[in-house]
């Protein structure tokens, strides 16, 4: 029986518990992106594990199981200007409160991958949450979590390597590799680039001058 089940009320209700992930933090380009996601008791997802550790072609599968059979799952995503404006690890926090509220069921504890919880201004919402390192290798409802939020962004790069061509975003999804950072250097940011990050942002003449010496 999912726990879903337990409730007949049309209104939402206080139910279960969300394993809560992001992906995309360490990115040079593109969005931070948190998935939220509450498992019912019974579920069949084969090789469910922690997104890094999962090959993209299984991600895929399991992000279309994952939405079938889910309680509730839900997205949150935070763009690079604002990452800009508020820093990657507030701009973690505040994708991961969008994708909690944005939840279809309302859950009563949060299980956040990591060694932190989200602050209270950034979840909006009075719900008991304990943070767990490496819980996407551990926790189900955050491995779930890790693949959505995983298998949505790099959707998404997809698309934006095809609006910003040059940087081979598409095989790199904004991570800072050689082709990446050379690419920078040669054409300069995009608008999805995030530019208080190293080999991102310009350096100024007294950096290249110290360099120099």
């Amino acid at each position: 029986m999912s726990q879903s089940s337990l409730f007949s009320n049309a209104e939402y209700e206080h139910v279960g518990i969300a394993g809560v992930d992001e992906a995309g933090r360490g990115c040079l380009a593109g969005p931070v992106v948190a998935g939220a996601c509450i498992l019912p008791d019974e579920y069949d997802l084969p090789g469910l594990n922690d997104s890094k550790k999962v090959t993209a072609r299984k991600r895929e599968v399991l992000y279309g199981l994952i939405r079938d059979q889910a309680v509730a799952w839900a997205i949150g995503v935070v763009w690079a200007p604002e990452i800009d404006r508020i820093n990657i690890l507030e701009a973690t926090y505040v994708a991961m409160g969008k994708a909690v509220r944005a939840l279809k069921t309302t859950p009563v504890f949060l299980q956040i991958d990591g060694n932190k919880t989200i602050p209270a201004y950034a979840l909006q919402m009075n719900i008991p949450q304990e943070w767990v390192i490496q819980g996407d290798g551990k926790i189900p409802a955050i491995s779930a979590a890790s693949i959505m939020a995983k298998t949505f962004r790099d959707r998404l790069m997809v698309k934006l390597a095809r609006r910003y061509p040059g940087y081979g975003i598409s095989k790199h999804m904004g991570y800072g590799t050689k082709m990446h950072m050379g690419a920078i250097r040669e054409l300069g940011p995009s608008r999805i680039h995030r530019l208080t990050f190293r080999g991102v942002k310009p350096e100024t003449l007294e950096q290249k001058q110290g360099s120099l010496l």
